[in-house]
C-alpha cells in the first residue's frame, strides 16, 4: 500500500518541541498514475503508429521486388540446368553438337552471366530487409512493453537505441541523430517502461524544438551517455532556439506548453518529472544557451535509490 506523510513541528506550552506526523493512504492515486502512465504510453506507440507503418513497409517494398527477381531468375537457371544435364548424360553416346548449341541458345537467351552477377546481391538486400524489419519490430516491442511494477536492470543504451528506432519517423526529416553511448555504462535499476516513455518525450520535444525554430533544416539531435559515480547521466540535445531563462523554472509544471494550441499538452516534460525525480530518486536538468538549443540532462541512480541528490 502507498502511504502520504506529513510532519509538522510543534511546541507545547511546558516549551517542550514536538511533531505530528499525518498519514493518508494514496494507493488509489498511484494506481491512478501508473494507468495514466501506461496509457500515456500507449497513445505515443498509437501516435507513431503510421510513421512505422511506413518505415516498415520501405524494406518489404524491395523485399518483395528482389524475390520478384529471383523468382524469374529460377524460371531462366532451371532450363539451363535441365539442357546442362542432358548434356551430361548424353556425353558418351552420339553427337553432342545439337544438345551444345541448345545449352548455348538457353544460356543467352536467359542472359545467365547477368543473373549470377545480380542473385547475391538480390538475396543480401533482401536478408537486410528482414533484419531491418526485425529491428523496428523488436524495438516496438521493447518500447511499448508494460513491464512490471518492480524495478529492474535495463540496458540504457540499448533502450535509447530502441526509443530513437520507434520514433525515427517524427524526426528523420528534421534532424539528424548522433549518439554518444557509454560503451562500458552499467545496468540501471529502473521501471523500463516509463523510463522509455522519458526517452521518447525528450527525443520527439528535441524534434518539433529544432522544426519549430525556424532554422535550416537537418537540424541535429544528440543523444549520450555516461557514468558519474554512482549516477548515470542521459543527455538529449537539439540545434533549436533553447528555452528562456524566464520559463525554464515552469517547463515542468503539469500542462505548461509553449507550443500553439492543439500541438501540446503541457504534459510531457511533467511526466518526465514525476518519473526521473518522484520514481526513481534521481534528477532533470535543462540547459543550453538561448539561441544555440537546449539541453536536459537526466541522472538516474544506478542502484535503483538514491542516497543524496546533491552528492
Amino acid at each position: 500500500m502507498a502511504v502520504a506523510f506529513t510532519c509538522s513541528p510543534f511546541l507545547d506550552e511546558g516549551g517542550k518541541r514536538g511533531a505530528i506526523i499525518s498519514f493518508r493512504d494514496i494507493e488509489a492515486i498511484k494506481q491512478a498514475q501508473r494507468e495514466a502512465m501506461q496509457a500515456s504510453r500507449l497513445a505515443s506507440v498509437g501516435q507513431l503508429a503510421a510513421g512505422i507503418a511506413h518505415e516498415i513497409n520501405t524494406p518489404i517494398q524491395y523485399i518483395g521486388d528482389n524475390l520478384g527477381f529471383i523468382r524469374s531468375a529460377a524460371g531462366e537457371i532451371v532450363p539451363i540446368l535441365d539442357s546442362a544435364r542432358a548434356l551430361a548424360k548424353s556425353s558418351h553416346h552420339g553427337d553432342l553438337a545439337p544438345l551444345a548449341e541448345e545449352f548455348d541458345r538457353r544460356v543467352e537467351a536467359a542472359s545467365l552471366d547477368f543473373l549470377l552477377e545480380e542473385l547475391p546481391g538480390a538475396i543480401e538486400q533482401s536478408l537486410d530487409g528482414v533484419a531491418q524489419v526485425a529491428r523496428i519490430v523488436l524495438s516496438m516491442k521493447e518500447f511499448s512493453h508494460p513491464g512490471s511494477t518492480q524495478k529492474s536492470a535495463v540496458d540504457i543504451n540499448r533502450a535509447l537505441d530502441s526509443t530513437l528506432t520507434v520514433s525515427r519517423s517524427t524526426w528523420k526529416h528534421i534532424a539528424q541523430v548522433v549518439t554518444q553511448f557509454d560503451p562500458v555504462l552499467p545496468m540501471v535499476y529502473c521501471h523500463p517502461g516509463e523510463m522509455n516513455q522519458v526517452f521518447l518525450n525528450l527525443i520527439v520535444n528535441a524534434a518539433h524544438a529544432i522544426e519549430e525554430s525556424g532554422k535550416p533544416l537537418p537540424g541535429t539531435i544528440r543523444v549520450s551517455t555516461r557514468a558519474e559515480g554512482d549516477w548515470v547521466e542521459i543527455e538529449v540535445a537539439d540545434s533549436g532556439t533553447g528555452i528562456p531563462e524566464q520559463i525554464r523554472e515552469r517547463i515542468f509544471d503539469p500542462f505548461f506548453t509553449t507550443k500553439v494550441v492543439g500541438k501540446g499538452t503541457g504534459q510531457g516534460l511533467s511526466i518526465c518529472y514525476d518519473v526521473a525525480v518522484a520514481k526513481h530518486g534521481g534528477q532533470i536538468l535543462v540547459g543550453g544557451r538561448p539561441g544555440e538549443g537546449a539541453i536536459f540532462t537526466l541522472r538516474l541512480p544506478i542502484g535503483g535509490i538514491a542516497l543524496s541528490l546533491d552528492e
